[in-house]
């Protein structure tokens, strides 16, 4: 007799899943009634408390004398030879464009193709200066830690030493009366692994080879508090004569005024002259600046430069607009921009989709429309669209409650127009109003048509109102958006107003960049402009210990790796 003995195997414990997405957060959506309503109620206290009570005062009282953040010398405090750094700006907005610059500026060495075809070896920058909005929409302890530190903590492990970093507050970082921000970058912490070192909200930093990284903070109100200005003369008493400087700003002062034309935006332009002229006693070699999400630089025929790069991660500014830029001040003018003026007019025809990128704005609109039409509960399903057009406009002007809801929309529309145009402004506003109302009532008509019912909620039969109502809903829903998304197109490439509303609206991740610099042996300064043109939108946990914790699923081929805007940029 065989005896058998049963072996118990214990089953392999499950593989858990791959994730085939990230964790982080998607592109905010700046249409979004809830967000906007938010946002807006923060940034009116934020502005309001600001006026009164100014964060740099008292950030001035505690921090310690004046001594900039000395990195002309190493560790031993031998003179540097060589250093790299890298500027991002504009960046903790949705995961796939913050993670895709993160990861880029993290690889410890890129091979750039520039648009010659010649290739350019660069090394990750020790130093790392974050150029303004670190965070969307608000400011926040849990928006940064959701939207900046995460994505950027997960590119730069197992990547290469985190940099030391030096951060410029732009409008975004004010929205919590700079709380978060100093709480992050001003207090000796380590976000993310970063070093950080400055305890005011501006900074110094010495460079080699007489080289000088100024950061300022203009506050929402764009001016420089005495303390501020103080600093900067001390620093300024540091400097020889013959030494260079690079300054970051929160704001393009040389460009801003063309493309968000408010009054009294000319101080900008003053603040930069009296840092010059009155400060520094000098000339800035190159200004740095975020705020408008793209890349555009000027320069003059000394070889200053004047660059904007807000591209570290929020939704893409067109660079189509002003249609005719003005001369700017001393001679600089416009040398190349990223995307180009003719890719940036073609995303730009993407606002007749804006239910695509918007459906909550399509929510709004569906149930503005559908309150219009119970509102008028008028029979018109049986009339023509002129005698039913006769019965609507009968029914509204006797209805204070059509009348109310009707200025409501048209006024909230007349505020919402861009101060581009001026005088005509509520005219402009009106006409889209208008516009508006016209589509409520063709898709009431439509549907009264079709179901021979009523404009209202009269529960005789109950089945047929709730599908008239969401007939409506589903009309306005998509009807609101695509009007919106018109009125948007037309107003940006016709009058070269709404640049803001018509590609924040659009929430495009790509044409990122950076810019990244490299004070060489022989102290020229080298400028080296990245772009991503296509950020990956599908990503995979990474597989060895040294690939960051997320890479690009190589199933995403419409990805492209990071290259050079244009050739280097040479500084002697």
């Amino acid at each position: 007799m065989v005896s058998t003995t049963n072996v118990i195997v214990a089953p392999a414990p499950p593989k858990p899943p791959r994730r085939k997405r990230h964790p982080g957060r998607p592109m905010v959506s700046w249409l979004d009634p809830l967000m906007l309503a938010r946002a807006g109620v923060q940034a009116a206290i934020s502005s309001t408390i600001g006026k009164q009570a100014d964060r740099r005062l008292l950030d001035a009282l505690a921090a310690p004398k004046v001594e900039p953040s000395d990195f002309s010398v190493d560790d031993e405090g031998k003179p540097r030879e060589e250093l790299w750094l890298d500027y991002v700006s504009d960046m903790g907005d949705g995961w796939d464009s913050t993670y895709a610059v993160a990861q880029t500026v993290a690889c410890p060495t890129l091979t750039l193709r520039d648009e010659t075809g010649a290739t350019h070896e660069t090394r990750g920058g020790e130093l790392l200066v974050l150029g303004g909005d670190e965070v969307y929409p608000t400011a926040s302890v849990k928006a940064y830690e959701e939207r900046t530190l995460e994505p950027w903590r997960a590119a730069m492990s197992r990547q290469r030493p985190p940099p030391h970093v030096f951060a410029v507050p732009g409008n975004h970082d004010w929205y919590d009366g700079l709380v978060s921000f100093t709480r992050l970058f001003c207090q000796g912490r380590t976000p993310a692994g970063w070093q950080t070192h400055q305890r005011r909200s501006y900074f110094a930093v010495k460079l080699p080879h007489g080289w000088w990284l100024i950061g300022t903070d203009m506050q929402l109100e764009s001016d420089i508090d005495e303390p501020q200005v103080s600093y900067f003369q001390e620093i300024a008493r540091q400097m020889r004569p013959e030494d260079r400087v690079i300054l970051c700003l929160a704001e393009p002062a040389w460009l801003l005024a063309q493309v968000r034309p408010l009054d009294g935006r000319s101080y900008l332009e003053n603040n930069l002259t009296f840092l010059e002229d009155e400060v520094f006693g000098k000339k800035v070699s190159v200004f740095l600046a975020g705020d408008l999400h793209h890349y555009r630089r000027h320069a003059d025929d000394d070889g200053r430069q004047k660059i904007i790069a807000g591209g570290g991660g929020a939704f893409l500014h067109p660079t189509h607009v002003p249609r005719k830029e003005q001369a700017l001040q001393d001679g600089f003018t416009a040398r190349k921009s990223f995307p180009e003026a003719r890719d940036s007019r073609r995303l730009s025809w993407r606002n007749l989709g804006l239910v695509m990128s918007n459906p909550r704005f399509g929510v709004l609109t569906g149930l503005l429309y559908m309150l219009l039409a119970w509102a008028l509960a008028v029979n018109i399903g049986s009339a023509n669209v002129p005698k039913a057009l006769g019965l609507v406009l009968s029914t509204a002007l006797s209805s204070p409650g059509i009348v109310l809801l009707s200025t409501f929309v048209i006024l909230g529309l007349i505020a919402f127009a861009d101060t581009r145009y001026g005088r005509w402004r509520w005219l402009v506003g009106l006409l889209h109003g208008l516009v508006h109302m016209t589509a409520a009532f063709l898709i009431a008509w439509g549907v009264a048509h079709l179901m021979g019912s009523e404009l209202a909620l009269s529960f005789r039969n109950p089945v047929r109102d709730m599908l008239s109502a969401v007939l409506i809903f589903a009309g306005g829903f998509l009807a609101g958006p695509t009007i919106m998304g018109l009125y948007l197109l037309i107003s940006l490439n016709v009058f070269s107003a709404h640049p803001n509303e018509a590609f924040s609206s659009l929430a495009i991740p790509d044409w990122k960049n950076f810019i990244r610099m490299r004070i060489a042996p022989d102290g020229r300064l080298w400028i080296y402009p990245i772009g991503l043109r296509r950020v990956p939108r599908a990503w995979k946990p990474g597989e060895t210990a040294r690939d960051p914790e997320w890479v690009a699923d190589p199933k995403d081929t419409r990805a492209t790796p990071p290259s050079l805007i244009e050739p280097p940029l040479v500084i002697p």
